[in-house]
């Protein structure tokens, strides 16, 4: 899996090997045993190509493709957590790990909101009178 990510996100970003190396602080020799397999770069080099790549450790090391329609290692912060379907009145079942990362439990209320050329963001009751909150008090200043 680290290989293949590596030489993935390198490759996304049109580096090579040298230019990780240089970043990372190797040979490029080194960033040519990490895509071949030979090797695994210790802990701390792991952490500054997840820097470089603007991915998660976790990401970098442990991604799998999901299938065909696999868009890729996300970026640090970003999730893709797949595809719902609407029920008839409208429902849709929000996946397990998006409840588990969003602290989103039964019986939280949420806003939804809507751009026409954008689409939809869902955000937790609270998080939205907090930010309204906080932009109707900048704007009374």
């Amino acid at each position: 899996m680290f290989k293949d990510n590596l030489i993935h996100l390198r490759k996304i970003q049109n580096l090579t090997q040298e230019e990780v190396a240089e970043k990372a602080g190797v040979s490029r020799q080194a960033v040519a045993k990490w895509e071949c397999g030979e090797t695994v770069p210790d802990i701390e080099k792991c952490r500054l190509l997840a820097e470089l790549f603007d991915v998660s450790l976790d990401s970098l090391v442990n991604y799998e493709p999901s299938g065909t329609e696999d868009l890729g290692l996300p970026p640090k912060g970003k999730h893709m957590f797949g595809v719902v379907t609407v029920g008839d009145k409208g429902q849709i079942v929000i996946p397990a790990k998006a409840r588990k990362i969003f602290d989103i439990k039964t019986g939280d209320r949420l806003f939804v909101l809507g751009d026409e050329g954008e689409g939809l963001a869902i955000i937790k009751e609270e998080k939205f009178l907090f930010m309204a909150e906080m932009i109707r008090k900048a704007s009374e200043k």
